[in-house]
């Protein structure tokens, strides 16, 4: 029974690891004629080619052959147009459906970092802040009380936080500080905060009780108060366990959509203000994907950004779990 329980797990874990590497194939695979120049132009200028072509049967030899050069200039244009080179992605303005399309991914960055920042510096000091009181200084029945009811926020659909942000949350915040542009990058970012709360708190909580006892005995027993225990020998032995909660919480910002999409007006704007709208690297995924043609150059930059998102998230949990949180097992563990 163990031989089989035992081989089960492994099979899962190995079926999990294998999606894992399948989805990054696919990603990768449907991004990669961006940077062949392999993908397929189809723009308005071939409504207009069929236009001009209409009736060409009726027409003299002498106007057939100006059809036809206006045919190929056409499809120059918009060859030239509709790829999206080095120049084109590293352009400042997104407007993929236009006669010019323009696959500039500075806006989207900037939205997605802008996003992240915000929710960030929200919700790492009341994660922080909250994991260390509930390990330090709550009684066991609050405890018992606190934990799930933050935990439980990470069970709430992310379009349901993402709906309170755009009735409620924005209105509010308009009302009181006078915003210009009601749906802003502020108001995705404390949105954003709810969902990241959960995560960095779960990951800083375990880190915390991870320290050994023996520390917080011998600083009891030095004369230290429990909150200057808490602060100056807890806190820093978790460190570690705290930069990976972070981390990890930046990655889950960076790659949410249904909030962001919802609360942040979706406009692609290039500013470093939090109070103007944004549109995200995720948003535009989410909100262009379903209308594009497939094999199109709209097509592979949208796939381009989803590989830039996977990247990121993968280095930021790779850095999180293979380096900070093995180090503070080491610490522990004396080694």
């Amino acid at each position: 029974m163990e031989f089989f329980i035992e081989k089960l797990i492994t099979a899962i874990a190995f079926l999990s690891f294998t999606f894992i590497v399948l989805i990054f194939v696919f990603v990768f695979r449907e991004a990669a004629p961006i940077f062949s120049g392999t993908t397929e132009v189809r723009k308005e200028a071939v409504v207009a080619e069929e236009q001009e072509t209409y009736g060409e049967e009726y027409l003299g030899e002498a106007q057939q052959l100006k059809v036809a050069r206006e045919k190929e200039k056409i499809s120059v244009e918009a060859a030239g147009e509709g790829t999206a080179g080095l120049e084109n992605l590293r352009g400042e303005t997104w407007q993929p459906v236009s006669s010019h399309p323009k696959y500039g991914l500075m806006p989207l960055i900037v939205g997605s970092l802008k996003v992240t920042v915000v929710a960030i510096l929200v919700a790492a000091p009341i994660a922080i802040l909250a994991a260390l009181f509930t390990s330090a200084f709550a009684p066991r029945w609050a405890k018992e009380i606190l934990k799930p009811a933050i935990e439980v926020l990470a069970g709430i659909p992310s379009v349901v936080v993402g709906f309170f942000a755009l009735v409620v949350m924005a209105s509010v915040l308009q009302n009181i500080f006078g915003f210009e542009y009601r749906l802003n990058a502020l108001v995705g970012g404390l949105a954003l905060s709810l969902a990241v709360i959960p995560i960095i708190y779960t990951i800083t909580e375990d880190a915390l009780n991870a320290v050994p006892k023996v520390m917080t005995e011998a600083s009891l027993a030095l004369g230290a108060t429990k909150w200057q225990t808490a602060l100056f020998v807890v806190l820093p032995a978790a460190t570690p366990g705290l930069f990976a909660a972070v981390l990890l919480g930046i990655g889950r910002a960076f790659g949410e959509t249904m909030i962001v999409l919802m609360a942040t007006g979706n406009a692609a704007l290039l500013s470093g203000i939090v109070t103007e709208p944004v549109r995200t690297m995720s948003a535009t995924i989410g909100a262009e994907m379903a209308e594009v043609v497939f094999g199109d150059t709209h097509y592979t930059v949208l796939f381009l950004i989803g590989s830039i998102l996977f990247v990121f998230t993968f280095v930021l949990n790779a850095v999180a779990e293979l380096f900070v949180r093995r180090r503070l097992m080491r610490r522990f563990s004396g080694q």
